[in-house]
């Protein structure tokens, strides 16, 4: 290559740029999306290495979780009931998740948006069952961020950082799943627009499977 086609090749390079053309072959709102969930992976992992780094290195007793979360149904005591009760929600809220962006690259929009609102309600059916979590843990076990009766004080700081986050990260998502769903709905997005909901998807599979990680770290340990 002479000097001519290399200041060539470099001036059509900055004018794709400045141009805000699309030179990479993803859309700048998934390679955004992408980046946003590298470093919210750094963030949980560090949130899970400081609880497993907490947990072994603590002297006092750490709750079992089998006893801590378990529930008494019809007089039948179910350790980790609700907890696998929300981590099967979750699982299915990511099959209906990928329905929905399947059938919005179809164009079949109004399936699109039934399967947005299926997800968003079992969303809201995760964050209503960790409410209940929460109100158990701190009204009848009488556990706190900075204190727990069960034993090591960690626990409460572990248990509400880390749930907490994730709850958020759920919260956010289903705010996001409405504004999605109501969008289709009034066609305001074209075939190729259609790639929001694939974004919001990649969203919703990332909060999916940090709550796997979650659950085997914290419920299962």
């Amino acid at each position: 290559m002479n000097r001519n086609d290399s200041e060539n090749s470099w001036q059509s390079a900055t004018s794709d740029w400045s141009a805000d053309k699309q030179v990479l072959s993803m859309s700048w709102g998934k390679l955004m999306m992408w980046i946003f969930l590298l470093s919210d992976t750094f963030i949980f992992s560090i949130f899970l290495i400081g609880y497993m780094t907490a947990r072994m290195s603590t002297t006092e007793l750490w709750p079992n979780s089998s006893e801590v979360f378990a529930l008494t149904i019809a007089g039948q005591h179910m350790p980790l009931i609700l907890i696998a009760i929300m981590t099967f929600i979750l699982i299915t809220s990511s099959g209906t998740m990928a329905m929905a962006v399947n059938f919005a690259y179809q164009g079949k929009k109004k399936i699109a948006v039934y399967l947005l609102l299926a997800t968003a309600l079992l969303g809201i059916s995760f964050v209503g069952m960790q409410a209940f979590e929460w109100t158990k843990l701190i009204v009848e076990e009488g556990v706190r961020p900075w204190s727990n009766p069960m034993g090591a004080p960690q626990f409460g700081a572990s248990f509400f950082m880390i749930t907490g986050f994730h709850g958020l990260h759920v919260s956010a998502g289903v705010i996001l799943l409405l504004v999605v769903a109501k969008r289709v709905h009034q066609g305001r997005y074209d075939k190729k627009g259609f790639q929001i909901v694939e974004i919001t998807g990649l969203y919703w599979h990332f909060v999916d499977l940090v709550w796997v990680f979650i659950f085997a770290f914290f419920y299962l340990w």
